[in-house]
């Protein structure tokens, strides 16, 4: 049986990874969060030490090591807490964005080679079925697709008051939540040869892209104002869509019960570690400093008006 602990236990996040452990039968013996409402344990490994204190909680590994450390805390603590599960001798599955500056990268690699363990991350639109089926079809077409890219996944005035509005501790939204986004468009269509981008507020940030395989127009919001009537009719709050060559490809669904397949592929070996995240945590660093530019028609996302 693997043994997991968790740096990160009072997130909203948390709750799916606890599942995941559950159901490819690991145990969780240990988790950390600064903040102790964390009574989910009950519900997943009631017996599982808790700890607020980092030095308490790495004492505990020391005696007591693990075979996997998941980080679900704060962007800007990943690469620290990564370390952290590197020295003691433990892989880690972190949460996305794996990191938030690309030099981070380099710098874990160093530790890996150091460590002989490995760093993965969470990218689980890669597992999503419509998005795999997609993948494969087009991997068996030629020429430049012409696509049109809606991300809005809305979120309450809670967001601008936490630590996910605050750019140097997230990404800001191209990072925080634009990091699946940039991670399929490079995964499907190849490496960044152009962008522009049109619009970067503190909720959306939209633009165009030139990848190899792939001119791209990209819109991202966490705005549930930005939402089509029609999702907004049926009370959605999430609309995901990708339309290549005008067909539509809409995943709003099934999109938060995927954590379970990262983990077992992860645990299989087929995980996604430093280099598959490489190409997204490189496209969403270029997207929060350039500079933005009136769009020409061709470029436009339609959400712009």
């Amino acid at each position: 049986m693997m043994r997991f602990a968790l740096i990160g236990a009072a997130g909203y996040i948390a709750p799916r990874h606890l599942k995941a452990m559950k159901e490819v039968g690991g145990q969780l013996v240990a988790a950390l969060d600064p903040f102790d409402a964390v009574g989910v344990l009950d519900s997943f490994f009631p017996e599982a030490r808790f700890f607020t204190h980092p030095e308490v909680f790495e004492a505990f590994l020391e005696d007591d090591p693990v075979d996997w450390v998941s980080v679900v805390s704060p962007n800007y603590l990943h690469e620290a807490h990564i370390r952290m599960g590197l020295r003691h001798g433990a892989h880690v599955l972190c949460e996305k964005p794996l990191v938030i500056d690309p030099a981070s990268l380099d710098r874990l690699a160093e530790m890996e080679r150091r460590t002989g363990k490995r760093v993965f991350t969470v990218l689980q639109l890669r597992v999503h079925p419509s998005l795999l089926a997609l993948r494969e079809r087009l991997l068996g077409e030629g020429g430049k697709k012409e696509v049109e890219l809606t991300y809005i996944t809305s979120r309450g005035p809670w967001y601008q008051e936490s630590w996910k509005a605050d750019e140097k501790k997230s990404g800001g939204v191209a990072t925080n939540i634009g990091i699946h986004f940039f991670d399929l468009l490079s995964w499907y269509f190849g490496g960044m040869e152009a962008l522009e981008v049109h619009l970067r507020t503190p909720t959306t940030v939209a633009g165009y892209l030139e990848l190899e395989r792939a001119r791209v127009r990209w819109f991202l919001s966490i705005d549930p104002s930005a939402l089509p009537q029609e999702a907004k009719a049926q009370g959605k709050r999430t609309y995901r869509s990708i339309r290549i060559e005008g067909e539509e490809v809409e995943f709003s669904e099934g999109f938060t019960d995927l954590h379970t397949e990262v983990y077992r592929k992860t645990l299989s070996g087929e995980g996604f570690g430093l280099n598959e995240a490489r190409p997204g945590i490189e496209l969403a660093a270029k997207v929060r400093t350039a500079e933005v530019s009136v769009p020409s028609p061709r470029a436009r996302h339609p959400f712009l008006g």
